[in-house]
């Protein structure tokens, strides 16, 4: 069972916590969590550790760079993660900021789009399959924003599985 107050949206780079994927699960989620993040990596994640904190059985929604940040955050600590869900996720930017040396257990749905030219389909995806082992993937008729893709995916079935 998921606990909603235990939800996170993580927007990307560009983003904020006003765009229309944060709206669209912030509808689907009232308890969800959905702040807004600003600066390098660096103080983006420690943003993120802070309000996160100790507690556990978070399930993070990572847009973008948002799905790094969540990657990053369940590597260093994957105790407090219950699951991923990533979105058309910059993994290929955790080769520059940080070796990941063992397979993350926590289960992990990646959706990606098919017309997607900010971030490789491909590339994310051979990543992904070396990062993660219980990785499910989602590959949509969509660009890299996932709008269309957004509005159509069970959201409901996705965060609970």
């Amino acid at each position: 069972m998921v606990d909603y107050s235990r939800l996170i949206f993580i927007h990307g780079s560009d983003s904020s916590s006003r765009t229309y994927k944060a709206g669209l699960l912030r509808v689907r989620f009232p308890d969800m969590i959905v702040p807004d993040f600003t600066g390098s990596l660096d103080e983006r994640m420690e943003q993120l550790e802070d309000i996160l904190g100790k507690k556990t059985g978070w399930t993070i929604i990572g847009s973008s760079l948002g799905g790094s940040m969540a990657t990053l955050f369940a590597v260093r600590h994957p105790a407090q993660v219950r699951k991923l869900v990533l979105l058309a996720p910059a993994l290929v930017l955790l080769d520059h900021t940080e070796q990941i040396t063992q397979s993350i257990t926590i289960p992990c749905t990646i959706i990606h789009g098919t017309k997607d030219d900010i971030v490789s389909l491909e590339e994310t995806r051979t990543l992904a399959e070396k990062i993660f082992t219980h990785l499910e993937y989602i590959v949509a008729e969509d660009d890299h924003r996932l709008h269309k893709a957004a509005e159509e995916l069970d959201w409901g079935k996705i965060v609970e599985q």
